[in-house]
Parts: C-alpha cells; sequence; structure tokens
C-alpha cells in the first residue's frame, strides 16, 4: 500500500517476521503483506471514525483521499478526538496485530493441515 499518515507511529515487526516464516514463495509473502495493509486500514480508519464527532467525517475523508501520506491528518484528528490519536492508532493496531497473530498461529499449525487434508478427504468422499 501507498504510504499513509499513520504509517510512523505503528510496528507491526513481529507480525511481518511471522509472515517471513510461513510464505512459501515472495508472492505469497507480498499478497500476505498487502491483506495485513489492508485490514490495518480498515480497521484504523473505522476506529478514527468510531472515536471523530459524526460531523468532521466528510471533512476528514476529504483529506485522506487527497493526501493519504499527510501526516497533518494526525494533528487533525488530535484536535477533534478527545483521546491521545497517536496512541490510540497504536493500541488498535498493536490489538489487531495479536489477534492476526493468532489467525497465523493457528492456520499454520501442523494439525490443522491435518485437518483440512482430513475434511477434504471426508469431503470428496460424500
Amino acid at each position: 500500500m501507498a504510504r499513509i499518515f499513520y504509517d510512523g507511529i505503528v510496528d507491526l515487526g513481529d507480525l511481518e517476521k511471522k509472515i517471513k516464516k510461513i510464505a512459501r514463495t515472495q508472492e505469497e509473502r507480498e499478497e500476505l503483506y498487502r491483506l495485513v495493509d489492508e485490514i490495518v486500514h480498515h480497521r484504523v480508519i473505522g476506529c478514527i471514525l468510531d472515536e471523530l464527532p459524526r460531523e468532521h467525517h466528510g471533512e476528514f475523508m476529504e483529506k485522506l483521499v487527497k493526501k493519504p501520506h499527510d501526516e497533518g491528518l494526525l494533528e487533525y484528528l488530535a484536535q477533534r478526538i478527545k483521546k491521545d490519536v497517536e496512541e490510540f492508532i497504536k493500541y488498535e493496531v498493536h490489538k489487531l496485530a495479536v489477534e492476526l497473530m493468532g489467525y497465523v498461529e493457528e492456520k499454520t499449525r501442523p494439525e490443522y493441515e491435518f485437518t483440512k487434508v482430513r475434511d477434504k478427504k471426508l469431503k470428496d468422499k460424500n
């Protein structure tokens, strides 16, 4: 994804390491990174809109569409949201990263692969 205003305050290092470990090809790794970027973006924007008073939604979205990389958006939000915006975003992204790590851990366990193969064989028999 292109650079976005909150990039400098989020840390997905552990998740990136996990993706590097599990991805079998460069293409798969890039696809996983793209999916994570999209998921993070949707979560961050959704959480911001939940906290931002409704009367500012249109203006914020216009600014975001015009200049998604503009770190001035953090200041814009800080003036309109009662929470510490940077800490709020860090917290939300951290929670999401933990969720995604749990999901990745679950889906990459050997017993998950066994169950998936077993279920496919049972389905094919029916």
